[in-house]
């Protein structure tokens, strides 16, 4: 049974896409951005058995929350902390240092980690969304500052610990990334009309080394960014992955093609 990773720039669906391969297939684990998975950390912590008791100790008050979303990988801890529903002032801001993305790793360390995870994976039927392209090709681009030759052969190694037999990887794909932009920033705001993601989105490219080494300020700069990674990635699908990877129009796929592509041995 395959293993699917859903991935393409904001803005191209790739949750309705995970939906409706989710009411298709019920049988499959669903592995959403934040959720625990075998292979991707975001929105998780990554933390040593001391720094999980700190944790545990500081939070006397939600001690079951965080352990019913806990999760114990050999001598490290995986706290689904941002599924913890609390008003204790910081807890979130102090979970969040435990993450492996935004800088807080070396490119060595993320490499190992991530290699890992990929290694170890042995499961089968997950269904996953970022989980193998943009969070790490983000961090990549942004943090670790990477040219596109480097992040391709950190795809090369990477893509060297996949059991390729079961892995079928769905892209989401438009032409027009400065249209999709603008209307997932129309989109997503709150119920007074209030602007979410967008603030949220170029605050994260502005305040990003290589946004500030660029002068990143404005909606251009986010578009161009976009542009650069949906280019890079699929670069990543022709050189690296090859026919494992299935190129899907955003707004035009239909679920019947996409259900004969899913293997079901």
């Amino acid at each position: 049974m395959h293993n699917i990773f859903i991935e393409g720039i904001q803005g191209m669906g790739k949750s309705t896409l995970l939906q409706a391969i989710a009411e298709m297939r019920p049988d499959l684990h669903v592995c959403r951005e934040g959720d625990y998975s075998p292979v991707e950390l975001a929105w998780c912590t990554w933390m040593t058995e001391a720094q999980y008791q700190t944790i545990w100790k500081k939070y006397q008050g939600i001690r079951k929350e965080i352990e019913d979303n806990t999760f114990r990988e050999a001598e490290h801890f995986i706290v689904t902390y941002t599924k913890i529903l609390t008003d204790i002032p910081g807890f979130h801001k102090d979970l969040e240092q435990y993450e492996i993305y935004n800088g807080r790793k070396s490119l060595a360390e993320l490499e190992q980690i991530v290699r890992m995870r990929y290694r170890n994976f042995s499961g089968e039927g997950y269904v996953s969304e970022c989980a193998f392209l943009q969070n790490i090709v983000e961090e990549l681009i942004l943090f670790q500052m990477l040219g596109d030759d480097e992040i391709v052969a950190f795809y090369r190694r990477l893509y060297a610990e996949v059991r390729k037999e079961n892995f079928l990887l769905l892209y989401l794909y438009s032409d027009a990334p400065e249209e999709t932009t603008r209307i997932i920033r129309k989109e997503r705001r709150d119920s007074q009309g209030k602007e979410m993601w967008y603030p949220l989105m170029l605050g994260y490219l502005t305040e990003s080394p290589y946004g500030r080494k660029h002068g990143y300020q404005g909606f251009e700069d986010m578009v161009a960014h976009f542009r650069h990674r949906q280019k890079l990635e699929q670069r990543i699908l022709k050189e690296v992955i090859g026919e494992q990877a299935v190129i899907l129009p955003a707004k035009g796929w239909k679920i019947e093609e996409i259900k004969e592509r899913i293997c079901y041995r």
